[in-house]
């Protein structure tokens, strides 16, 4: 019996509404510089994402080398 073929290659709409807020965590660090997690997430209006998305986002941005966190806890852009 054949094998299934694979899977479409593209992203869900959920996929790439996340990339989307990975992109404005970066760009907000690059146009307004180094900033706290908490000055971050007011200032891209984490409030109103899906609950715990900012901090996914964030730790997904960090983990692939986007943003860096500093000796004193705050974020900035690489």
């Amino acid at each position: 019996m054949p094998m299934p073929p694979p899977k479409a290659s593209i992203q869900l709409p959920r996929d790439r509404h996340f990339q989307y807020e990975i992109g404005q965590i970066v760009r907000a660090l690059q146009e307004n510089g180094e900033q706290s997690a908490e000055d971050l997430s007011d200032f891209v209006g984490a409030g109103h994402w899906e609950l715990g998305t900012f901090e996914c986002a964030l730790r997904a941005a960090v983990r692939n080398g986007l943003i860096t966190r500093t000796a004193d806890g705050t974020l900035t852009a690489t």
